[in-house]
């Protein structure tokens, strides 16, 4: 079941949207280092990292620049309202983490600004069994890691607590970082409906040499999340939101009087939802969000900004027949100003087998306060810069003959006018946030997914992707102009006799202007009984790269450690 980019939850095979779904088991936690790994698996996704662990990593779907993507945390915003490169700056541990899903293309219409490229839904894990995790384990480039989670059901209340701590000295210099993390995910049942409530918070210091500029850079993010959302009755949930983001960052590390900056900003939101039924198979969702964003900084000033939407759409479906969704939603921010995003999306199942879906909608993304205000030696915003606005088309086809096999292919385009980015003249001046005038992709993905036995999958994936711009001549981009042009992953993750359980991944990617390079992850895990090692390996092939120009990626990593299960009762 996927619940991104639908109104409510749906088998995968139902959405007529391109929806990829990774789930984290709690034994395939063991075998993967963040949840965000697991990302690297899907072709038409771009993890651009700087660090490992998740530590200041840029995120972008089809092709999208980081602040293209939105980024939601159990389907609330958490898009960063001072720079979209901290969208990924997540306060939940990742022992907290259930699934993601990733919705492809635009998805403006369900929620709002900066969904334009796609949007990446963080959902917790509902505990199955009261139980105590403790894990650690040690690694080269001085890495260590502990870890506790503690779930409990008590009749109609469940509760998981969970804590994790990670730390490396770097695989050069200023390349330190320190990820601190606490979760509470709380669920009760009563005859009004479920309530969930959910409290997160981090704490990541990290060395950050030439992450914005040739500088041996040092910055550290603090970050806090609360949300509540309740049913009221079947067809009503309210929800709100509160998340507060703090961003220390040292120009010269070991000078920080020569330029530090120091930003806090807090983003408030509110929703509530309904539904109707107009027919067996027909149903009316409609509904009103409301969101504030306030930034206090040294170096972007203070400012406040508001808006609100509201939404309507029709969803008509008859299963393995047809279905249908067409809305529209309109955001007003500003003094007055307004952004209409309609969508419309439809399958059709030609056989019990085979179904045919296509889709054409329109995005916008705000600028955010660093686009606007931020200025350093290096970089400078600018106030005057126009929302982006993108129209998004794709159309595909999906093949399931029988329950162990999937293939599906999609062609899409993306239209974008207004498109943000940073762009220079020469090596020698500062880059200047811009509006560029338009930019367009077109790029075909394709997956096979494949298991040979209970237990095992199979998948590969492969993304083509072109831009045709119409940009300001002699101009160099900082951001927009790093996409891939191809990139294909194929991965397995299976049950080994004895109770292991292993997971191995290759990926060859090539970038706008650069040169391709590949690189391959392995682990394994014992899952039987209270002590269970894990292994991990990343980079094997100790390939030399970058994901973002200029800021070098480690090459091989070995991780290990163990983790004992206190006790645990189902």
């Amino acid at each position: 079941m996927v619940v991104t980019g639908t109104f409510e939850p749906v088998p995968l095979e139902e959405s007529d949207r391109n929806v990829s779904s990774f789930a984290l088991k709690p034994d395939d936690r063991l075998l993967v280092s963040t949840p965000f790994a697991l990302l690297r698996l899907d072709s038409s996704v771009d993890v651009r990292g700087r660090a490992p662990n998740g530590v200041q990593s840029d995120v972008s779907i089809r092709g999208g620049s980081f602040g293209q993507t939105l980024v939601l945390l159990n389907g609330l915003r958490f898009n960063d309202a001072q720079s979209g490169h901290h969208n990924f700056d997540l306060p939940l541990p990742p022992d907290m983490v259930d699934r993601v899903e990733v919705l492809k293309g635009s998805g403006s219409m369900f929620y709002g600004s900066d969904a334009v490229g796609g949007v990446v839904n963080v959902i917790p894990r509902t505990p199955d069994a009261t139980e105590m995790r403790l894990r650690s384990g040690v690694g080269n480039f001085g890495t260590n890691e502990e870890s506790a989670t503690l779930s409990a059901i008590a009749g109609p209340v469940s509760e998981q607590l969970a804590f994790s701590r990670d730390f490396s000295t770097g695989f050069m210099p200023d390349r330190d970082y320190r990820n601190l993390s606490f979760g509470s995910d709380t669920h009760v049942h009563t005859g009004l409906g479920s309530t969930d409530v959910l409290l997160a918070t981090n704490d990541r210091p990290f060395g950050a040499d030439r992450f914005y500029g040739n500088y041996p850079s040092w910055e550290r993010t603090r970050g806090w999340f609360a949300s509540l959302r309740q049913e009221i009755g079947e067809q009503m949930e309210a929800a709100i939101g509160y998340r507060r983001h703090t961003d220390l960052f040292v120009l010269f590390r070991d000078q920080p009087q020569i330029y530090t900056n120091r930003h806090a900003d807090d983003s408030w939101q509110a929703s509530f939802r309904r539904w109707d039924r107009l027919e067996s198979n027909t149903r009316l969702y409609y509904g009103v969000d409301g969101y504030r964003d306030s930034i206090v900084s040294n170096n972007l000033g203070d400012h406040t900004r508001s808006r609100g939407a509201g939404y309507i759409a029709v969803d008509a479906r008859a299963l393995h027949r047809f279905s249908l969704t067409a809305g529209v939603r309109e955001e007003l921010y500003g003094s007055g100003q307004t952004q209409l995003s309609p969508t419309v999306a439809a399958g059709v199942w030609l056989t019990p087998s085979v179904k045919l879906r296509a889709s054409a909608s329109r995005a916008f993304r705000l600028p955010s306060f660093t686009d606007l205000y931020y200025h350093d030696p290096a970089n400078l915003g600018s106030p005057d810069l126009r929302p982006e606005k993108a129209w998004n088309y794709e159309a595909g086809a999906e093949w399931s003959p029988s329950r162990t096999l999937r293939v599906s292919a999609t062609a899409f385009e993306r239209r974008e006018q207004d498109v943000i980015d940073y762009v220079r003249s020469s090596m020698s001046d500062i880059w200047r946030a811009t509006n560029f005038q338009r930019l367009n992709f077109t790029g075909v993905e394709g997956l096979i997914a494949w298991q040979p036995r209970p237990g095992q999958v199979v998948e590969a994936r492969y993304t083509a992707l072109h831009g045709a711009e119409n940009v300001i001549a002699g101009v160099m981009s900082k951001y927009v102009f790093n996409y891939p042009t191809q990139d294909a992953t194929v991965g397995y993750t299976g049950t080994l006799p004895g109770g292991f359980v292993t997971r191995t991944s290759i990926g060859g990617l090539k970038r706008y202007g650069r040169g391709p390079y590949a690189l391959w992850d392995a682990s394994v895990a014992y899952t039987r009984g209270r002590i269970r090692p894990f292994f991990r390996a990343s980079n094997l092939s100790n390939t030399s790269y970058q994901e973002i120009p200029g800021v070098v990626m480690p090459g091989r990593s070995v991780f290990g450690g163990i983790e004992v299960i206190a006790f645990s009762r189902r």
